[in-house]
């Protein structure tokens, strides 16, 4: 096992969330337009990414495994890439695994920053929808539920068996 083959794993993943990135850019613009049938086939179209990040996901952990494990380190449970670079022998190892993480970590960290203002906009216009329901719901002091406070007979409003066990 090369550090060649860990960084090409690498070099994928950042594609792959790269890709993921554009989506997300445009899911924000799908939801400041407010298109839902849009919005649903980009939702498919990120599940369809998250899978194939997984898979290479899977594959990178294998390989550092197998890598830490021919150099002699104890097999852990989540071995990283930068427990790569620190038992790389070759400095140019070292940098080019460090270069392909920095710009992966980079990616990721604007990715987060997408989804987090792509959060936001759901949330505000569930609130805009809410409130707008609110605003077209008819109030309860404005319906009359029983004939009996129409007519004033029945000043006390009856407790149902729920309120009174509340």
């Amino acid at each position: 096992m090369s550090v060649d083959t860990i960084c090409s794993t690498l070099t994928k993943l950042e594609r792959m969330h790269k890709s993921l990135l554009e989506l997300a850019i445009k899911k924000t613009e799908i939801i400041t337009a407010g298109d839902i049938e849009a919005l649903d086939q980009m939702l498919k179209d990120e599940q369809a990414h998250v899978a194939a990040i997984e898979k290479l996901e899977q594959q990178r952990q294998k390989q550092v495994t197998d890598y830490l494990g021919a150099k002699g380190f104890a097999s852990t449970d989540k071995a990283t890439v930068a427990d790569v670079i620190e038992a790389a022998e070759q400095q140019t190892e070292k940098d080019t695994l460090t270069a392909v993480r920095n710009r992966l970590l980079q990616i990721i960290n604007d990715l987060k920053k997408q989804n987090d203002l792509n959060q936001k906009l759901v949330f505000q216009s569930l609130q805009f929808v809410n409130l707008t329901l609110d605003n077209v719901r008819p109030r309860t002091e404005q319906m009359n539920y029983s004939g009996s406070e129409v007519r004033g007979t029945n000043s006390m409003a009856k407790k149902s068996y729920f309120d009174s066990q509340a």
